[in-house]
């Protein structure tokens, strides 16, 4: 099993599953499946109904997304634009498809994009 990986993933959809465990030095939330469309409003409410009151960095992992649409792609700059009105460090980790996706947009650096989820839990550790 990877380092930060959550077992038990809640479905949110039909085509959408989620977790979310408290690490050292901040939050894990981990998607599956696909973030479009029909599952955006899902993402966008997992992540604010377990977010934690105190300003703490969140890692949202990407790595098991296999379809990434535009609405997905907007819920993403919707929580992005949350955390930063809320002093929420954050990052954004993704496949090679959600990578390309996102650097299609040129927002890598907006979602604070990384390939690979132990560089994102890494970033945060003391």
């Amino acid at each position: 099993m990877e380092l930060g990986a959550i077992t038990d993933l809640q479905r949110l959809t039909v085509s959408l599953r989620a977790g979310c465990e408290q690490q050292a030095h901040c939050q894990l939330f981990q998607f599956t499946g696909q973030l479009d469309a029909y599952s955006d409003k899902h993402f966008t409410d997992f992540i604010a109904a377990h977010r934690t009151a105190t300003p703490q960095p969140l890692v949202i992992d990407l790595s098991r997304i296999d379809f990434l649409d535009s609405s997905g792609l907007g819920a993403l700059v919707q929580m992005a634009k949350d955390c930063s009105a809320n002093h929420y460090p954050f990052v954004v980790v993704g496949n090679a498809r959600v990578v390309q996706t996102v650097k299609l947009v040129r927002l890598e650096e907006f979602l604070h994009l990384h390939s690979d989820l132990d560089t994102a839990l890494g970033q945060f550790a003391a």
